[in-house]
């Protein structure tokens, strides 16, 4: 295949989870720990398939996520990292990310996974309040954040993300104003923070829509965003998308892939991946995704897709400019850079959705300048609204 310069990025899924948290509504299965040595044999097997395939120059980050990636032990990490060096050209920067739960992290263990290359760690923290913590399901305390981030620093880690969840039923602007002074001590790199979605099927939307937890209010969202926003804000860290918050340089690289909608293979049992002009997934069922790759281990396919994949579709024009709109203009300082849409589409961006943009500019709810169109501060607080008023005009 012809070789590209742009920069890939790999993705590797790890679904296992000790106790299912009562909002994830991830591809996540608990009770299958015993799976994970064939799991990571079948890991291996399909990094091995796509990179034999793989027509990008480098790839630059390497992401495990989860489910909760630090179940498994350093060795079998070591082997898939092995195999994405045997399969991939890493840049010499490359990102490493591993995201974990702070409740089984011990200093020898992140020792060793930082012995191994892996560079940037994030950690599920939640919360500060130990209600809400048991309202998630979460089986840490606030004690094990700060023993897991004591460890992490011991062991060499100064990329550390702690991502936060704000808005869960109950929670008052007082519960939310600790979290965030907790976290500002912690004085991580990197924070992500979300609002709670509640997600079909999940313990917590039956919950509410049962009666039995009061459903999160809109205001008291916008409260608390602005709460910690200004908070971060006050403490050096940059917003640089709408849920995440970095320290100078320490954005993640691997997320800013997904928001500039460039190409990234999605390996393991349930993982989306973007690349050669394809969207795909793989089957969600570990056993299955097990099965897949052992009764394919001679099959190849053409990148990025591999003998898991389940779904593919080839990526129009129209579906590439809507992830392109709607994922750019999530980054708050960077948003839609105009001379980099132009060379992609062929068309300026500011031309092609006049109509909106002129009215959004109007209310103050988005920046336009020759460089780049980026949401206002306060176009942040109405983000989905604002971006859906453009890429709606994408389909008509």
């Amino acid at each position: 295949m012809r070789a590209t310069d742009v920069p890939l990025s790999i993705y590797i899924h790890i679904p296992f989870c000790s106790v299912r948290c009562g909002y994830c509504a991830f591809n996540t299965y608990t009770n299958m720990e015993q799976l994970i040595p064939a799991y990571v044999d079948a890991v291996c097997r399909e990094l091995g398939a796509v990179g034999a395939t793989n027509p990008h120059e480098a790839a630059h980050s390497v992401y495990f996520g989860g489910g909760t990636p630090s179940l498994l032990t350093a060795r079998q990490i070591d082997r898939m990292l092995r195999k994405i060096n045997e399969s991939f050209a890493l840049s010499d920067d490359v990102e490493i990310s591993l995201e974990a739960n702070p409740d089984n992290l011990e200093f020898g263990y992140l020792q060793a996974l930082r012995s191994l290359g892996i560079n940037r760690l994030s950690i599920g923290m939640q919360s500060a309040n130990t209600d809400i913590l048991r309202l998630f399901d979460r089986q840490h305390d606030l004690q094990a954040v700060s023993d897991a981030i004591d460890a992490a620093r011991r062991a060499g880690f100064e990329n550390v993300n702690l991502d936060v969840i704000f808005g869960s039923p109950g929670e008052t602007l007082a519960d939310w104003r600790q979290t965030v002074g907790t976290l500002m001590e912690f004085a991580p790199e990197h924070i992500s923070m979300y609002g709670l979605e509640l997600k079909g099927g999940t313990d917590l939307r039956q919950r509410v829509d049962a009666g039995d937890l009061p459903r999160p209010d809109d205001d008291d969202f916008a409260d608390m965003y602005e709460l910690a926003a200004d908070a971060f804000e006050r403490q050096g860290y940059q917003h640089y998308e709408i849920s995440n918050w970095r320290r100078a340089d320490r954005q993640c690289r691997h997320n800013l892939q997904y928001w500039r909608n460039e190409p990234y293979i999605g390996v393991g049992a349930g993982a989306h991946g973007y690349a050669g002009g394809i969207r795909y997934s793989t089957v969600a069922a570990p056993p299955r995704y097990i099965g897949a790759m052992v009764d394919a281990r001679d099959k190849s396919q053409p990148f990025p897709l591999s003998p898991a994949v389940a779904k593919h579709k080839l990526v129009s024009p129209a579906d590439d400019l809507y992830e392109t709109v709607m994922m750019g203009l999530r980054l708050t300082q960077e948003g839609i850079a105009r001379s980099q849409f132009k060379k992609r589409f062929n068309d300026d961006f500011v031309s092609m959705f006049r109509e909106p943009i002129e009215r959004l500019q109007l209310l103050g709810l988005i920046e336009v300048s020759a460089e780049r169109v980026r949401l206002s501060e306060q176009g942040r607080l109405l983000s989905n609204g604002i971006i859906r008023q453009i890429v709606e005009l994408i389909s008509e």
